[in-house]
């Protein structure tokens, strides 16, 4: 079907596409004819845009004043209609809130899940259960509130353990008026609703207060709350000046986007939201952002006094508009960070990353890299294999080169090898690596070549690699190395082919894969020179000695020392070592003279 894209206006507003009369895709835009027409051009776009093209049928529109009322009504549409194309946040469809039951005399403190605030006695929403049950704890040894359900309320004759514990009042069994606790939950109410040093002070002027009037008992009570106070900020703080900070973090690797919502109020992390989407949604940061954004927050209570984003948007300024647009509260979002902030947007990121590790296995992992790399060096294949080629010696001496194997599926340990290097070769790596490779070619008929040969080392390394394999075999692998950086800083290596430099992303998923091959034939290579070097130290001439054991050698190098100073012994100092008679005696001389 063709559309007609010229009765599409000009103005701000939003647009939904059709497939078979379902909605696909709702977006907003600030010139509604030019965002949509940028759909069906010529020029190639993304995947998904690309599935958008082909499937759409029908156009709707819909003009707003601004762009920032069209951002509004587009996350609305899309929460409504959920069409597939869009970034869909589903989880959490309710949300954990603190309730007070104020119909009750006494009114008790729980949680509670809703979609929205039912009404003012409801505070939240939390990011997490654990933080709400948290909350709820800390203000039970503050405020000495009951968490008891109203059954078990009317029916208690004695205090409970939760009286003991000195985190309820009792009002129960009378211990405490209803006055005072009324005050107490007034006082809870206000320490969720403000920061912690608005309701320190107002606590310290109800001491000071009741001190005046001479109500010792009820101010020491007060005083002891304030010092509850303290001890809760200092062991929960992570930096007392950050009030109400709310992080927002999204990363992308594997052709996945991971989100952190980290929320900080008086220095402490109230929790965390994360978020797991397929695909690189960073391609439309903005997008990504703006959905975040209205979907977490639900009421202008629940908004904090800055928003911290980790990257910028292109667009800024439409985020806070459509915030103050919606909530009637202007509030500051950027992307920049400080240090006091730092630390915090580093564990934001931390936790986005892990969401895509959690959620991938580890072959999504070398598959996804595997088919990165093979994008760089123009090769399609169905499983590839890599072998990774390291020599390893000590000063010239126990030279052993390592190969080891990885396919689709990782690391494959067991075909890992091992080959000694000859003495003559030892300290001389390219005839090292030459050596090796021509055994490999060898074992070919056994075991298969790989698709990728990865050598460590430079232009040299290479340069043999490639001779060893064009002098042996017709149709040789692909032949790479890997060459260190300046001052062994990692991102400045590189890979060098038969073509020269492959030009690919220090921080893409296949040129870390090349980096872990190369760590791990760096590893195993020297795991095992050290082993033969460690070998080779336990070797001595006195290990051909008839009639001398291992006991006995140790008791002789106990007793001498040295090899030089048993050599320079007399048959009577040597007879001295138990179990040194003056045969075995005169065979350690005559040995250690040849």
């Amino acid at each position: 079907m063709v559309l007609d894209l010229k009765q599409v206006p000009n103005t701000p507003g939003i647009y939904k596409f059709f497939s078979k009369n379902k909605i696909i895709y709702i977006g907003k835009a600030k010139d509604l004819r030019k965002r949509v027409s940028s759909y069906f051009g010529k020029s190639f776009k993304d995947r998904k845009t690309q599935q958008i093209k082909i499937l759409t049928d029908k156009i709707e529109t819909f003009s707003t004043i601004t762009e920032a009322e069209a951002l509004l009504l587009e996350q609305s549409l899309i929460k409504e209609n959920l069409p597939r194309f869009n970034i869909l946040l589903r989880d959490d469809k309710t949300y954990p809130y603190i309730h007070f039951s104020m119909d009750h005399k006494y009114p008790s403190i729980s949680m509670r899940r809703s979609k929205h605030a039912i009404s003012k006695n409801y505070f939240g929403p939390f990011i997490s259960v654990q933080a709400v049950k948290a909350t709820i704890k800390d203000l039970q040894k503050i405020y000495q509130i009951r968490n008891c359900s109203d059954a078990t309320f009317n029916n208690r004759s004695r205090p409970c353990i939760e009286h003991q514990m000195q985190r309820c009042s009792a009002p129960c069994i009378n211990l405490i008026s209803e006055t005072s606790y009324q005050g107490d939950i007034t006082s809870a109410q206000h320490y969720l609703s403000s920061s912690g040093k608005k309701t320190k002070s107002l606590m310290t002027g109800q001491m000071q207060k009741l001190a005046d009037e001479q109500e010792f008992e009820r101010a020491n009570e007060i005083k002891k709350r304030i010092r509850s106070l303290d001890l809760l900020h200092q062991e929960q703080s992570f930096n007392s000046s950050l009030t109400s900070v709310d992080f927002f973090t999204c990363v992308s690797k594997l052709d996945s986007t991971g989100v952190c919502i980290l929320s900080l109020r008086d220095g402490k992390i109230r929790g965390t939201k994360t978020h797991y989407l397929k695909g690189n949604q960073l391609l439309d940061i903005d997008s990504l952002f703006q959905s975040l954004i209205f979907s977490y927050y639900q009421n202008s209570f629940s908004l904090p006094k800055k928003i911290i984003l980790n990257i910028k948007p292109k667009d800024l300024s439409i985020i806070k508009l459509a915030v103050k647009l919606k909530f009637g509260k202007k509030i500051s979002i950027s992307s920049n960070t400080n240090q006091k902030t730092r630390k915090i947007a580093k564990l934001a990121k931390l936790n986005a990353n892990q969401v895509i590790d959690n959620r991938l296995n580890r072959s999504d992992k070398y598959l996804f890299a595997t088919k990165d790399l093979m994008s760089y060096l123009g090769t399609v294949k169905e499983d590839l294999i890599i072998e990774g080629f390291d020599v390893s010696h000590h000063s010239g001496k126990d030279a052993v080169a390592s190969a080891v194997r990885f396919s689709s599926n990782g690391p494959e340990k067991s075909k890992y090898r091992l080959f000694n290097i000859p003495q003559e070769l030892s300290g001389n790596d390219v005839g090292s690596v030459k050596h090796v490779l021509e055994r490999r070619i060898n074992k070919a008929n056994i075991n298969p070549l790989p698709d990728i040969i990865l050598i460590d080392g430079g232009k040299l390394q290479l340069k043999a690699a490639l001779s060893t394999f064009s002098n042996l075999i017709k149709d040789p692998p692909i032949i790479l190395s890997i060459v260190k950086g300046s001052k062994r800083v990692r991102s400045t290596e590189t890979i060098l082919s038969k073509r020269g430099i492959i030009e690919m992303p220090k921080d893409s998923s296949g040129f870390l894969l090349l980096q872990q091959i190369r760590d791990e034939s760096h590893r195993f290579a020297i795991a095992n020179n050290r082993k033969k070097k460690n070998k080779n130290l336990r070797k001595s001439k006195l290990d051909n000695i008839k009639g001398l054991g291992i006991k006995k050698k140790a008791l002789l190098l106990k007793r001498f020392q040295s090899i030089k100073s048993i050599q320079a012994a007399s048959l009577d100092e040597l007879c001295s070592v138990a179990g040194i008679s003056i045969k075995i005696a005169e065979r350690i001389k005559q040995n250690l003279t040849l």
